[in-house]
């Protein structure tokens, strides 16, 4: 991800001023800071759900403004809650959002993914209506992998994780970047 010079203002409001950033492939970075410092702000605009007021932001070398469709094939985006279709269980869940991407695989090859993301086996059949919220996060990570998504954005990804939980995110999260 890179971002140049990006800012975001909402009338005289600036949520965004001239941001610099570059992650490289591997990297595990984390934006802190206060509520209203420009985080989701941040967030939004790799996703092209807003637009900036001036700057470029790029996923993977593609202009997120210019080629919003090629830049989003790019990255997967995991929200503070995952929303997942809850009457489906997570093996179907996977298949259906690949496929949304635009890929098809064997149900074999997909329940490879949700094991590499880190879901039990006994999960995989399950409805998501019964998972809890690190389960939904790992049918995340597993679109992800699905996707051959070269970028991982996540929004507060341990909120409401026990602290085994979040050990356990932590561990995935780092095998996912290749650390």
């Amino acid at each position: 991800l890179q971002a140049i010079q990006l800012s975001k203002t909402y009338g005289a409001f600036t949520a965004l001023r001239q941001l610099d950033l570059e992650i490289k492939k591997g990297d595990i970075f984390c934006l802190l800071g206060a509520n209203g410092a420009g985080k989701s702000t941040t967030i939004n605009l790799f996703l092209n759900f807003i637009q900036p007021t001036s700057g470029k932001a790029f996923v993977n070398g593609v202009e997120v403004q210019t080629s919003p469709l090629e830049a989003r094939r790019q990255l997967a985006y995991i929200p503070e809650v995952v929303m997942l279709y809850p009457q489906l269980n997570g093996l179907e869940n996977l298949d259906f959002f690949s496929r949304l991407s635009g890929y098809k695989y064997a149900k074999e090859k997909l329940v490879g993914f949700l094991l590499e993301a880190g879901l039990q086996e006994e999960a995989i059949h399950k409805r998501l209506s019964g998972y809890s919220k690190g389960m939904r996060q790992k049918v995340g990570i597993a679109i992800a992998i699905a996707k051959q998504s070269k970028a991982l954005i996540m929004d507060e990804p341990t909120s409401g994780l026990d602290p085994s939980a979040v050990e356990e995110f932590s561990t995935q999260v780092k095998q996912y970047a290749g650390a």
